[in-house]
């Protein structure tokens, strides 16, 4: 898995959440006032864990499953 153009760990079948947070990476995106964002929920009410998946903007990294060949991007990227 891609994730910021960088190659990290990450097995078919668990979500995008548990291999970003596996990799350490915690920082997805940002507030209006640039205040760092994250996962907060884990199950997809919150929408706090935004990332573009495969060219996709809006994904919940909470609720996608990893893929082969998948490339994610944070808004830190």
């Amino acid at each position: 898995m891609m994730i910021d153009r960088k190659s990290i760990a990450a097995y078919e079948g668990e979500t995008v959440h548990a291999a970003l947070t596996a990799a350490g990476i915690k920082r997805l995106n940002h507030s209006k006032s640039n205040q760092a964002r994250g996962i907060f929920c884990g199950m997809g009410i919150c929408y706090e864990c935004l990332v573009t998946i495969n060219h996709i903007p809006n994904q919940r990294a909470c609720m996608t499953l990893v893929e082969d060949q998948m490339e994610v991007l944070t808004d830190e990227s």
